[in-house]
């Protein structure tokens, strides 16, 4: 497990500002992961309520990102960091960029849901919802766990798992096909689910951007297209 220290700095405020960065990231992390399990819930439990409620949550997310990547800025103007203090500065600019797209993610999942809430009551895609769903909050969730940790050999294991989601993917997509196919009045709700899948497995791939970054911070290696 490699681990970073943030904690010898000449002026104990700039360790301060280090900290109250990557502790605001965790927060909109931790938004970010509420909103994806709100608008899955929404969706398995037919809860239009709950829907609107992640669609009007993903403004307080966009406002954290605007906040963190303004003291971001302030940090690299006054500070003017070097070396792993800078990866880190950059990973977080990176990385709430990311997280704000999951919360756009789920946004999408709601609307979806909204949707689904109003047509019958046809099971048809809600099994490849579920798994893929189960995957993807995993990945999200072990993501967000190896940046508090700064444990890159976490996030190289994390995007492993990525790799699966999007195996499971495709099969959930040629199963959705299959329905259509066989009852052409499964097309409206199929549609619908196929966005919402869509939505998950770009999720995933988000996360995987993080742990990218985590290993980036870390190892001072980019290994985004290795």
């Amino acid at each position: 497990m490699a681990k970073m220290s943030f904690e010898n700095h000449i002026t104990k405020q700039f360790d301060e500002e280090l900290e109250e960065i990557r502790t605001r990231l965790m927060e909109m992390g931790g938004k970010v992961e509420e909103q994806l399990q709100n608008a899955i819930l929404a969706i398995s439990d037919a809860n239009s309520q709950l829907a609107e409620q992640v669609i009007l949550a993903d403004q307080s997310i966009d406002a954290m990102e605007v906040d963190i990547d303004e003291a971001c800025i302030l940090i690299i103007a006054r500070r003017q960091p070097a070396a792993s203090d800078l990866r880190l500065v950059m990973m977080v600019t990176k990385a709430v960029n990311d997280l704000e797209r999951i919360g756009d993610e789920a946004r999408k999942i709601a609307n979806h849901a909204i949707i689904l809430s109003e047509e019958n009551e046809s099971s048809v895609g809600y099994p490849e919802v579920r798994h893929i769903a189960t995957s993807v909050t995993n990945l999200l969730a072990h993501a967000l766990d190896a940046f508090a940790r700064f444990d890159s050999d976490a996030a190289i294991r994390t995007i492993e798992e990525d790799q699966q989601v999007d195996l499971d993917y495709k099969t959930a997509l040629r199963e959705v096909a299959t329905y259509m196919m066989e009852d052409p009045r499964s097309i409206s709700r199929a549609i619908n689910i196929l966005w919402v899948l869509r939505s998950l497995e770009r999720i995933g791939d988000h996360a995987k951007n993080l742990c990218e970054q985590i290993v980036f911070v870390v190892k001072g290696k980019d290994i985004r297209h290795c």
